[in-house]
């Protein structure tokens, strides 16, 4: 069955991370920028994970899957921060960029879209800048969330979803969790075919 073993936390070295972008604290629970943490968190209550570990200015969880060891993240520094702990992991563990998966709004897609690629340019985004500038390359796979385009930028991104986005972006959600599960048991090649296709 597809999806990720509950409860088997691993400590081997990982072969894979996936990354949720965010801003720590309750203020920005919620919020367009926060949709990356809530891909994470979605990943880890849905197969009954916690976050537990903190180190690095992240928290993570290790587990194992179809012989693979998954690193979970959700870096705890602001948004234009963020790539710090991901290289800071990277680095630990030794792990290259195309072994990395991020997820993350963006801004030029309509709300509730969920595309893949296998690299990229920042797109105006700061945390993808911060990942790309700490992994020195842009070269890793990302999941990104349209979150759509109104107002001042700042405005935007830190305001909530309307009761009529939410159910596009509960859509995408899920539909970014199904690819990661792709990511890790088939690759991303599978995973972008999937997330990709309309």
């Amino acid at each position: 069955m597809l999806g990720f073993r509950r409860k088997s936390q691993s400590n081997r070295k990982p072969d894979l991370m996936i990354v949720g972008l965010g801003n720590p604290g309750p203020e920005y629970d919620g919020t367009r920028h926060n949709v990356g943490f809530r891909v994470a968190d979605h990943i880890a209550d849905k197969y009954k994970f916690k976050l537990a570990t903190f180190k690095n200015h992240a928290r993570y969880t290790t587990w194992e899957h179809e012989g693979k060891s998954i690193l979970l993240v959700k870096p705890m520094a602001f948004m234009n921060l963020s790539g710090r702990p991901v290289g800071a992991l990277a680095r630990q563990y030794s792990l290259k960029p195309s072994q990395i998966l991020v997820v993350a709004d963006d801004l030029d897609l309509p709300t509730g879209t969920a595309k893949m690629k296998p690299k990229g340019g920042s797109g105006g985004h700061n945390g993808h800048k911060s990942v790309a500038a700490a992994l020195g390359s842009d070269e890793y796979p990302r999941i990104k969330i349209g979150i759509g385009k109104a107002g001042e930028t700042v405005d935007h991104v830190l305001s909530r979803f309307t009761p009529n986005e939410k159910p596009l972006i509960d859509k995408a959600v899920e539909r970014a969790l199904r690819a990661c599960e792709l990511f890790v048991a088939e690759g991303a090649e599978s995973a972008m075919q999937f997330c990709n296709s309309d």
